[in-house]
């Protein structure tokens, strides 16, 4: 009991109490790619931490005391599972149940989502060979569209989007450094870690880790994006261009330029704070990795 009680609580501090302050954190935006990485380790350690704690509250007793070893000889995986003894019973099959139907949950949502993702994709991508001109020259398709918006439709046969309206207000310089906020969520496929924030906001709804979660999620993965354009514009060039395109939306599915917080991100353009010190961001990616392996070192413990 007294683990599955440091487990729960575990838990509610990793999906409760840490969450806002991550949020509030200054070094987020000067490292976006670690705090990207930060948020994850949060979401594996919240799901870890609660599938065990709930498998210690309904461990029967006799496996009270083998922790994560009794589970897995209840599921008949430990080197010393006696194959003679008699068939599971329903306590048993509840021990095993239990923590797997937390990770089913938002291994279930994932599903989901990503089927959601690739329909509205594949509606999207549909339109654009009806609607679409390609422009080689950009490495875009071309809609023809007052409002200006440039957005990237990730995945196999990635597509970048830019309308009349963004070709009518953007000088070539502005153009060309959204394109490369564009390549850069396509290259580092930031599409696939949008649907994993999704899915876990949608299986544990209410959730204070979910919530923040998903909202900085995706201002990171825009902020990643722009210190890509950073590399080769100027940043008075990439906020002018993202002032143009901040009132276009992007279709559902799609990651666009005028993104998420802009506010935001436009301070952080042209006003550039260093980024943390080498052994700073080193601790915090190994708080990151180490923090799943916590519950599950509880756990094993006898």
């Amino acid at each position: 009991m007294i683990t599955a009680v440091g487990l729960a609580g575990y838990a509610v501090l990793v999906g409760a109490a840490v969450p806002p302050l991550l949020a509030r954190a200054r070094w987020a935006h000067r490292a976006p790619a670690v705090a990207v990485l930060a948020w994850q380790g949060l979401m594996v350690t919240f799901v870890v931490a609660t599938a065990l704690a709930v498998h210690h509250l309904v461990m029967t007793e006799q496996h009270m005391h083998d922790g994560l070893v009794g589970l897995l000889t209840a599921c008949g995986l430990a080197a010393d599972a006696s194959h003679g003894n008699a068939p599971p019973t329903f306590g048993d099959a509840l021990v095993i149940a239990a923590p797997i139907a937390v990770l089913l949950l938002p291994v279930g949502w994932l599903v989901r989502c990503t089927w959601r993702a690739r329909r509205a994709r594949g509606r999207q991508l549909g339109m654009l060979t009806l609607v679409g001109e390609p422009a080689p020259e950009y490495g875009a398709t071309i809609v023809d569209y007052d409002t200006p918006a440039i957005y990237c439709l990730s995945g196999p046969g990635s597509h970048i989007v830019v309308t009349r309206g963004a070709l009518d207000a953007l000088t070539e310089e502005q153009l060309r450094a959204v394109l490369e906020h564009e390549r850069a969520h396509v290259t580092g496929r930031h599409h696939l870690l949008k649907i994993l924030v999704d899915a876990f906001s949608r299986a544990f709804r209410g959730l204070p880790l979910a919530r923040y979660g998903k909202e900085q999620t995706n201002l990171l993965l825009e902020m990643i994006a722009d210190d890509r354009a950073l590399r080769f514009y100027a940043p008075e060039v990439l906020a002018t261009a993202m002032c143009e395109v901040a009132a276009g939306r992007a279709p559902q599915a799609a990651l666009g330029a005028g993104g998420s917080g802009v506010l935001i991100r436009l301070m952080r353009v042209l006003t550039p704070q260093p980024r943390p010190h080498r052994a700073a961001w080193l601790g915090i990616v190994a708080a990151s990795v180490a923090a799943p392996l916590l519950p599950l070192l509880v756990a094993c413990g006898p």
